[in-house]
Order: C-alpha cells, then sequence, then structure tokens
C-alpha cells in the first residue's frame, strides 16, 4: 500500500513540463523586458560619453543575484547565467572590439569568455604587442592580458608594454589553469606523440614521466594551434584546455594533469582610457626612482603612513636604460579618488616618473 501510496504522489510528468513551458515563457518575456531596459541605458551612456564596459557594476549585480537566490540553483550556475545576459546586454547596448592573444582556444580565449561572455566581440591577435597597438590607436575597446601566473610570475613583456602604450587597466581576471591530455585516441596508452606550448609541457613534467615517460613532446605557439594540428592525427595528444576537445571532438584522455594543482593567471581588460566607475578598490602604477639611497623606501614609508597596502612590488629593467629599473606596484586602495589626492602628489615629487595604470574593482579567485 505504501508504495502505491508514493506513486501517486509522484506528479505527473506531462503537468511538469507544461509548468516548465510556462515558466520558460514568463522567463523570455522579462529577459525582453529586461533588453529594453538595457537599451535605454546604452542610450543614456551614449549621450553622456559613458563607457558600455562597468566591470564594479556587473560585480555589484552578480553579487546581490547571488545573495538574494535561496536555491537550490547554485551559485556558480546562476553568476555563469548572468554573466551571459550582462553580456548580451553590452551587445545590445553597443557591440565592443575585444582583442586577445589568439588563436581560438587559447587560454586567452577562454578567459575572455568566462568574463565578457560568449556575446562578446573577440578579435585574436598573434602576439601582447598587437593587443596593446589594437587598443591604444586602432579603435578596439577592450584587450586582455595576462599580467602574471602564481607559479611563473609576472609576463615580464606585458609590464614593458604598459611602459610603450597609453591603455589602463579596467578590470582583473582570475582564471585557474587547469591541463588535460586531449585527443583522438581511446586512451592514454594509444597516444605515441603529445603537442602543446611549452609552458603547459613544463606544467606537467612529472606526470608526462610517470605516465608517458617515452612519449616525444613537440612544443608549439600555443595549445590551440596544437589542438589543430592533433585534430588531424588519431594517435597525437594535445595538453591544453578541457573545452578544446569540444571544439574538436576529441576525447579527454586524463583531467587535471599539471604538476602544482593551485595554478592561477591573473588576467587584466585593458582600455584606451581610465575608468570612470565610482568604486574601485585597486590600483596598479608604474614609477621610476632618482638614484639614491632610500629612494624606494620613502616612497613605500609615505604610503604605509596612510594605510595604504602593497600587495606587489616588482622591478623591471627599464628600457634603453642600462642599471636603470622601472617598479610595478599593486595598491590596496583607489589612488585615483580624492581621498588620496595629496598622497598621489607626494609620491609624484619622490619620483623620477609614475604613472597610474588604472583604478579598477579587485576579484577574488572564485575557484
Amino acid at each position: 500500500m505504501a508504495d502505491t501510496k508514493d506513486q501517486n504522489d509522484i506528479p505527473d510528468l506531462g503537468e511538469l513540463r507544461d509548468s516548465i513551458d510556462e515558466l520558460d515563457k514568463r522567463i523570455v518575456d522579462l529577459l525582453n523586458k529586461r533588453a529594453e531596459v538595457s537599451l535605454s541605458v546604452g542610450r543614456y551612456k551614449a549621450a553622456k560619453g559613458e563607457a558600455i564596459y562597468k566591470p564594479f557594476r556587473e560585480q555589484e549585480v552578480m553579487d546581490k543575484i547571488a545573495n538574494s537566490s535561496p536555491g537550490p540553483l547554485p551559485d556558480k550556475h546562476l553568476r555563469t547565467i548572468y554573466r551571459e545576459i550582462m553580456s548580451s546586454s553590452r551587445h545590445l547596448q553597443r557591440p565592443e572590439r575585444v582583442v586577445y592573444l589568439g588563436p581560438e582556444g587559447t587560454f586567452s580565449y577562454f578567459a575572455a569568455i568566462e568574463h565578457m561572455g560568449s556575446s562578446a566581440s573577440l578579435t585574436p591577435k598573434s602576439n601582447f604587442e598587437e593587443i596593446f597597438r589594437a587598443v591604444a590607436e586602432e579603435g578596439a575597446e577592450l584587450g586582455v592580458i595576462p599580467l602574471e601566473n602564481s607559479i611563473e610570475g609576472t609576463v615580464g613583456q606585458v609590464v614593458d608594454l604598459f611602459m610603450k602604450y597609453k591603455v589602463y587597466i579596467q578590470a582583473e581576471v582570475f582564471s585557474r589553469i587547469s591541463h588535460c591530455l586531449i585527443s583522438h585516441a581511446d586512451k592514454v596508452d594509444d597516444v605515441e606523440v603529445i603537442y602543446s606550448h611549452p609552458q603547459p609541457l613544463g606544467q606537467c613534467r612529472d606526470w608526462l614521466h610517470s605516465h608517458l615517460r617515452d612519449v616525444p613532446t613537440i612544443p608549439m605557439e600555443s595549445t590551440a594551434e596544437a589542438a589543430e594540428v592533433v585534430a588531424g592525427k588519431k594517435a597525437a595528444a594535445v595538453i591544453g584546455h578541457r573545452k578544446l576537445a569540444d571544439m574538436h571532438g576529441m576525447n579527454v584522455l586524463a583531467e587535471s594533469i599539471e604538476d602544482l594543482p593551485d595554478n592561477w593567471t591573473r588576467f587584466v581588460i585593458i582600455g584606451a582610457s581610465p575608468s570612470q566607475e565610482d568604486r574601485r578598490d585597486k590600483t596598479s602604477i608604474l614609477f621610476t626612482t632618482p638614484n639614491r639611497p632610500g629612494a624606494l623606501a620613502r616612497v613605500l614609508t609615505t604610503l604605509a603612513h596612510q594605510g595604504i597596502n602593497v600587495t606587489k612590488l616588482e622591478s623591471r629593467p627599464f628600457r634603453g636604460e642600462k642599471w636603470k629599473y622601472v617598479f610595478f606596484a599593486d595598491l590596496a586602495c583607489d589612488l585615483g579618488g580624492g581621498r588620496y589626492e595629496d598622497v598621489l602628489e607626494d609620491i609624484r615629487h619622490q619620483c623620477l616618473t609614475l604613472r597610474v595604470l588604472g583604478t579598477y574593482p579587485t576579484q577574488e579567485e572564485l575557484q
């Protein structure tokens, strides 16, 4: 009898599907109403000369939605859905060209998709300087640049390009770097050759030594290029992002094969003008100091006296000036805000050169 009662309590599948259909209709109606309001926002931004991309506002919307959700939809799923909604909204307001280190399928490409959404108009570039030039001189609204890796440190060339091109950081994006072995082969033992960028090959060295010790590895310009080569070979494999398997119809033979699992890359979104958002949490600066004792210490002391935390400090050779160095620093404050106007002026007097690269919302590592 109990079994019969339980079965009677199960809703009819047809009724459940009717409910879903009705909810879907209401969701679509609401999405279209939201799009209409978003178009009005776009007209306002155009009239005021404001940027379409507002990273802090987007983060604020995400947090409000996630914090107000009672479930059962997981927070991560909700954020993914709304990232696509906001990506569509930006595209409706005004399509923005976003340049990244290509080709399609690189870690930079996937970082751009994860942050900007699939409605972003992505354009690949073959090197970092092309990205900076496109944003600074050729009308691209935004660029996606890998600034540093938690294992291998800062990308020095990127710091050099910040010295060369007048661009500004709009936002930062932390992306976890996890490598997979991908192939048309059915199992790991069938792999006869491995292609990838030198960096993933190095980051998976121990796993390769343990599982495919005698299999040759061939370095390529990018993981995306390696995937294209492997897609045409049965016994070859590529080490790269999991989504490369979906893009090329291949099998994931092994996941998370990196030797150090806590591997993150910090990407920055750059634009041609400084961010004008009301709230900004973080500032990045480039500066040089006089060649005399205590010059750097004076700058750091000025910041310390104001309670400003220096979360990153690194020196780079000043290109064209032997034995001279430029300092890159991240500060946990909005140095462009009125509160720190006097501090900024003091630092300018203490430095030979000072450039504020951007003030922007900070992002925590989410995964």
